[in-house]
């Protein structure tokens, strides 16, 4: 009996404009980290978003709670890309590093779970999701909730940054496709 291989040797061709990617976008913080789950088939979708909160004064315990917090998300969520901001420049010496080293350990996080991470710049978010490198925290605020169609998100905005992280990483790996 004669069978057609060429059928089933072939690769599947991926499209990938309409295969759903779960995105997890991370607005790191000392003491808040904002995070937003948000899924880019074919239009973005709103899928979770929320705030981690770390009341240990202590470092070596703050960034162990970090960890496994962030562990957790991606556990639940089971994203197929992370998108975290890069740290900007600031005059509170004390504050960056706080943030530098949270953001460390959720790359740290992230990476060991061989999940894609995207790294964005506050400017790149912001042109991204607005379309201007300089927009305030309102218009990306939202520019959000009209992108993923959603009410107004109640609390800091770093879980509104976080979704459109979540967004700009997703814009990034399209293109780079």
């Amino acid at each position: 009996m004669w069978r057609r291989y060429t059928q089933i040797c072939r690769p599947p061709i991926l499209n990938y404009q309409f295969c759903a990617m779960i995105i997890l976008g991370i607005d790191p913080g000392s003491s808040r980290i904002g995070y937003g789950v948000v899924t880019n088939s074919p239009s973005p979708k709103f899928v979770g978003c929320g705030l981690i909160e770390i009341h240990e004064q202590s470092s070596p315990k703050r960034l162990a709670i970090i960890n496994k917090k962030i562990l957790v998300l991606i556990t639940r969520y089971k994203p197929e890309l992370i998108g975290i901001e890069k740290i900007y420049a600031s005059k509170n010496i004390k504050t960056v590093m706080g943030v530098a080293e949270s953001r460390g350990v959720i790359v740290l996080s992230a990476s060991s779970t061989g999940v894609p991470i995207i790294e964005c710049s506050p400017s790149e978010v912001k042109l991204s999701v607005t379309g201007y490198g300089l927009a305030d925290k309102r218009t990306v605020a939202e520019m959000v909730q009209k992108i993923l169609r959603i009410a107004p998100v109640h609390g800091p905005d770093d879980i509104t940054d976080a979704l459109a992280i979540a967004l700009t990483a997703g814009a990034i790996y399209k293109n780079s496709l």
